[in-house]
């Protein structure tokens, strides 16, 4: 049976092989990971269609085209293999996540040789780092007594008058031959991350403007109905489907906020399609909340949940990260206290939230302790003028600093 590249998407036209997840000559079970493919806007994790003895035909970092033959199963062998030499067979590794394989690389770890103690025999981060503290040490370098006879001659050559060879130029190769850097060529999605930013930039007039918010109230309502929340939708009641809800409020009110340019037209959605930035391995993915305008809060949360998950286990796909209207970033999860997010062309505004932290307030010309968070808006000027940029996020900020007010007109 072959393996060939699946079709992620119509404008995708090769990906890159990131990395084989079994070895050639394996015994593979069907549904299995099998390999990792990236392409400039996703990475996937692809699972073997039928058990049997893998053969690998397109090697790790290796371009190809989308439909291309990289590998094949044999069917049979599956058959074969045990009858053959079940003492040659290699034992299989325990089942672990992506984050899981790239930690076991980093350690250098042999994963088959341990036994994983999470759930179903799943390896964890602590099964990993004491398997790194249980591996054989490197053989250690020649004593110094060795490499003395060398430097007494050279000493020597200096006392009878001649010139040691002039010490070669410090250059790159030199450094990354001696395991002083390293070198890695871009990987697709970063590439085209690098071009998206860089386009953002001259193809835009982005200006970003600054806000705080209050966030007592968001707090005491979690606080108050996060439990039954939790145990209602079997999801917990995060910031982010509180802020999805205030913008897409403030988006009704607002609508050139959630405008794009498209030729000599602006086109004005009437729907909200929110992309929420979640971090990944590779880079950051943007997954889309269609029709965000219509979800309940725990419809928002259980599909963020969800794209998370995809995330951290390459199955994101692209229906998931094409389209959006308007962008979310939280920078706050990674401790950013203030920063500029970048738009997500074609949109024309995307808001970045950041870490909540106690500050001294002046209410009612009182000064209070409020937890606070700062808040961002970048637009495109060209759509946005600054009244509008600045109105739709003093917006946000009155919707999240009293949620009882959009909870109850949404």
């Amino acid at each position: 049976m072959d393996i060939k590249v699946p079709a992620v998407g119509e404008s995708v036209f090769e990906a890159l092989i990131a990395r084989w997840l079994k070895g050639d000559g394996e015994s593979v079970v069907k549904d299995e990971p099998l390999y990792e493919i990236e392409t400039d806007k996703v990475t996937l994790e692809v699972t073997a269609e039928a058990a049997g003895v893998l053969t690998i035909l397109s090697k790790e970092g290796e371009t190809v085209k989308i439909g291309a033959v990289i590998g094949a199963i044999d069917e049979q062998g599956a058959e074969r293999v045990p009858a053959a030499g079940a003492a040659q067979k290699p034992q299989p590794a325990p089942p672990m996540s992506p984050s899981g394989r790239k930690l076991a690389r980093e350690l250098g770890v042999e994963t088959r040789e341990l036994k994983g103690s999470g759930r179903g025999g799943r390896l964890t981060r602590d099964d990993l780092l004491k398997g790194e503290a249980a591996a054989p040490a490197p053989p250690s370098a020649e004593p110094a007594e060795q490499a003395a006879p060398a430097t007494e001659a050279a000493a020597a050559e200096s006392s009878a008058g001649v010139t040691p060879p002039a010490a070669e130029p410090v250059t790159a190769a030199r450094q990354e031959s001696a395991g002083r850097i390293t070198r890695k060529p871009m990987t697709p999605i970063r590439k085209r991350i690098a071009e998206r930013l860089v386009s953002v930039r001259q193809q835009t007039a982005m200006l970003t403007t600054f806000n705080e918010a209050d966030l007592t109230q968001v707090l005491l309502l979690r606080k108050k109905h996060g439990e039954f929340f939790q145990k209602r939708h079997q999801v917990k009641l995060g910031f982010m489907s509180l802020f999805v809800r205030a913008c897409c409020q403030a988006l009704r009110e607002f609508p050139e906020v959630n405008a794009s340019i498209e030729g000599d037209d602006l086109v004005y959605h009437n729907f909200c399609d929110v992309g929420v930035a979640v971090g990944g391995e590779k880079g950051l993915v943007v997954p889309v909340l269609r029709g965000a305008e219509a979800l309940t809060l725990a419809e928002i949360e259980q599909q963020i949940a969800d794209f998370a998950e995809k995330v951290r286990g390459n199955r994101i796909a692209m229906a998931d990260i094409e389209g959006g209207t308007f962008t979310i970033s939280n920078g706050g999860v990674y401790g950013s206290m203030l920063s500029t997010p970048i738009l997500n062309p074609p949109q024309s505004a995307v808001l970045g939230m950041h870490a909540i932290q106690d500050r001294a307030v002046v209410v009612n010309d009182e000064i209070v302790i409020r937890p606070m968070m700062y808040l961002a808006l970048s637009y495109d000027h060209r759509v946005v003028d600054g009244k509008g940029a600045v109105s739709f996020l003093k917006r946000v900020k009155e919707y999240i600093e009293e949620p009882q007010e959009m909870l109850l007109e949404g």
